[in-house]
């Protein structure tokens, strides 16, 4: 039973493996995975000699401050007329977890890294996620290389795809980072023992900016939501904090956007099949012109991501306290997306959030299995080697990753709330400042403003539309279940 006020980081393990075993997810790795991986000697290598040997530059990842299943490092190379050649590594998983292997069989069952508050259930072995295969610092790994030169005005002009012998030289992590880019931190330890990394970072974050405009200019959705992110002290949540999108993680995001679009279209050219990850135009498009009209704008009849993206725009600097309501609110009736496989020949269905029209995912292979499968794809079309699968087979993988993801993100999401559900145990008959979240037949959701918990107003919710503020206060928790209960404040 977890302690009200005081949740324990293995009590919150437990409800997370029970929730893992409900929602069809392994939460143990089988024997024959333990044994096949105890087997490995040490971190691949390949004799071909047409793998590039890319060590000497000034290699980095950025990522959480705990994470050790680094999928990505970057480098940027001035290049004539302002334009900057983007390299991104990522990590040759598929050297160490070849197709039709135990490990390869078992990441199909959960096909994605669940991460939740009391423990993480990784994809691969952590022998491999977080050491031989992952990009650690100071080590030689084998890598495959996103090569793209990107223009003044955010457009990638040229690209290409090989596979590369890499070094991380600096493990950087992205509040650090973000607060040094934001003039409100000291430039981060791991970046200032590098000579000339700290211009090597500013140059990155220039392109990432020129990128970012130019797909906001096509009608990317500018997405923020509030996420409330569990605060470990000794094996105990001590508290929670909002987590917001950073500029150092803005950074990592627009560059594995682009590289996610030049394997795509690396892999068409090439005659390949891919797995994309599709994010069609709203099928309920009304839904979000009623929710621009009680915002007293429109939006055309037609799906419009240039139209869209410009009211949200507008939302943001009208009331930035509301937007990331408004934010989860449009991303829930967009829907997530799933995966599909394109067809050599066939027309993309491209990402409607992103703007882009060629979207896979090919950045983060120790973490997702769609990206994994992406690898064998883009090493086999390097090599001049066959498709090594059948698309009937690709299909039914794609089929499977979409659902698994779809379970893991519940199984994360309840555990969440059985965090914050236990953090606030303490706190019963306390008020708080509260945004009006859901409003249906079903019942009214809203969102406490510090902490940020969201929860369910089962008293005095008549007349409360979505983006009201309102007074709540806390009246029963159920840590087990996720629930937390309010009632308007007089």
């Amino acid at each position: 039973m977890i302690d009200p006020g005081h949740p324990r980081l293995a009590d919150l393990a437990e409800i997370a493996r029970q929730s893992m075993r409900e929602h069809g997810l392994d939460s143990e790795m089988p024997p024959d995975v333990t044994r096949e991986v105890a087997e490995i000697a040490g971190p691949a290598d390949d004799p071909d000699p047409s793998i590039r040997d890319l060590r000497d530059l000034p290699w980095a990842s950025i990522d959480d401050d705990e994470s050790r299943d680094l999928d990505q490092l970057t480098v940027a190379q001035p290049g004539d007329g302002g334009a900057v050649t983007m390299l991104v590594a990522i990590a040759d998983v598929d050297a160490l977890v070849p197709q039709g292997s135990a490990t390869d069989r078992h990441a199909q069952v959960n096909t994605v890294t669940v991460y939740t508050p009391g423990t993480i259930f990784p994809l691969l072995p952590e022998r491999l996620s977080t050491d031989l295969t992952s990009l650690a610092e100071a080590q030689n790994r084998l890598a495959v290389v996103v090569e793209m030169t990107v223009d003044q005005d955010g457009e990638v002009t040229a690209s290409d795809v090989y596979r590369a012998r890499v070094r991380n030289q600096a493990r950087l992590a992205y509040r650090s980072v973000a607060a040094w880019l934001d003039g409100k931190g000291p430039m981060p330890p791991a970046l200032a023992k590098v000579p000339g990394l700290d211009q090597q970072i500013r140059l990155q974050d220039e392109v990432s900016s020129r990128l970012s405009s130019r797909r906001h200019q096509r009608g990317a959705l500018d997405i923020q939501t509030v996420e409330a992110r569990p605060v470990v002290k000794d094996g105990t949540v001590v508290g929670l904090e909002e987590e917001q999108k950073s500029r150092s993680r803005r950074l990592i995001e627009d560059f594995m956007i682009a590289a996610n679009g030049v394997t795509a279209e690396y892999l068409r050219a090439h005659g390949f099949p891919s797995i994309r990850r599709v994010v069609r135009a709203p099928e309920h498009w009304d839904r979000i012109q009623k929710l621009a009209a009680d915002e007293g704008e429109a939006l055309p009849d037609s799906p419009s991501q240039i139209a869209l993206a410009q009211f949200m725009a507008r939302r943001q600097a009208a009331d930035p306290l509301r937007y990331p309501d408004l934010s989860l609110a449009i991303v829930k009736m967009m829907g997530s997306g799933d995966y599909a496989v394109e067809r050599p020949g066939e027309p993309p269905e491209g990402h409607f959030g992103l703007a882009v029209r060629d979207y896979s995912h090919a950045t983060a292979p120790n973490r997702r299995y769609p990206d994994l499968l992406t690898q064998r794809l883009l090493k086999a079309a390097i090599a001049g080697r066959p498709v090594p699968y059948e698309v009937s087979e690709l299909e039914r993988l794609a089929a499977q990753c979409t659902k698994q993801e779809d379970q893991a993100r519940k199984v994360e999401r309840q555990v969440q709330k059985a965090a914050s559900s236990a953090y606030l145990g303490t706190r019963i008959g306390e008020t708080f400042d509260a945004l009006v979240t859901g409003a249906s037949r079903k019942g009214t959701w809203v969102r406490t403003l510090t902490p940020p918990v969201e929860g369910k107003l089962v008293a005095g919710d008549e007349g409360l539309e979505v983006g009201d503020r309102v007074r709540v206060r806390l009246k029963a928790i159920d840590p087990a279940r996720g629930f937390v209960d309010f009632v308007r404040a007089s």
